[in-house]
């Protein structure tokens, strides 16, 4: 499907870049593309573009525990034998995993960064197997089968996350009524599912989602401006025709660009 929307990248605020590249490239199978004093960008194979800046900030502080924010930042691998692959490559360079999920239109693995920025890894189920109750997307959180994921894994390459990109962003907010209406408004999104306690997730061309929306935790304030964390988002649209840089009502910073 010709998508009319991509999150095409994600700009994190780090303390320590040493140790976000060891993180990042030495353990999860990024591949740097560009690498100045405090700035680092990488891919996900050799000649791909740039889909994750880490930039140093050692006088930045992190955000307050109730402070809106990243939930975690997914990227989609090209099907069950990569996702099975990376995660061997994953599990032998030590990468300590903190959740295993079939949601019915996905299957994931969760874990978090250094600086505690969530992450999930995950696959599509072809769509005619997503779930729905009543005409509207049930997505569930059941267990993942990884021995079987496992099984299926495709050999080993040079570049563990080939093929990848990002699928979609979740964020932790303050008000989800006041960030589905930006969020509709600016990205043309339309409402998938709204059954999950204290959570909402929002598509383009009925994808299940390209943003999820949660109040878990209760978030209080919006994200501080310079804090450690996310730092900025790149969504690409297609009915965008001049770069546009927006804040959000929690303070999280996200730019627009045409498809």
């Amino acid at each position: 499907m010709n998508s009319s929307l991509h999150l095409r990248s994600v700009r994190l605020r780090v303390p320590d870049l040493t140790r976000s590249m060891a993180f990042y490239v030495g353990q999860l199978g990024f591949a740097p593309v560009h690498k100045t004093v405090g700035r680092a960008d990488l891919a996900v194979a050799s000649g791909s573009p740039t889909l994750l800046t880490l930039m140093e900030d050692r006088a930045a502080r992190p955000a307050p525990p109730d402070a809106a924010g990243l939930f975690h930042a997914a990227l989609l691998l090209p099907g069950r034998a990569a996702l099975g692959a990376w995660l061997q490559h994953a599990a032998k360079a030590g990468v300590e995993f903190e959740g295993f999920s079939d949601h019915g239109v996905s299957q994931a693995v969760y874990f978090a960064d250094p600086d505690g920025n969530g992450l999930e890894f995950y696959v599509d189920r072809p769509r005619a197997e997503w779930p729905f109750a009543h005409g509207k997307l049930a997505m569930r959180t059941d267990p993942l089968d990884v021995p079987k994921l496992l099984a299926e894994a495709a050999p080993a390459g040079p570049f563990p996350l080939a093929g990848a990109r990002w699928g979609h962003l979740h964020l932790r907010v303050t008000s989800l009524e006041r960030s589905e209406a930006f969020y509709r408004t600016t990205l043309g999104l339309d409402l998938m599912q709204d059954s999950y306690p204290g959570a909402r997730f929002l598509a383009a061309d009925g994808y299940h989602h390209h943003l999820g929306l949660n109040i878990w935790g209760r978030p209080r304030q919006s994200q501080p401006a310079g804090a450690l964390g996310l730092a900025e988002t790149v969504f690409a649209q297609r009915s965008i025709t001049s770069e546009q840089r927006l804040t959000d009502p929690d303070g999280i910073t996200l730019r627009l660009v045409g498809l």
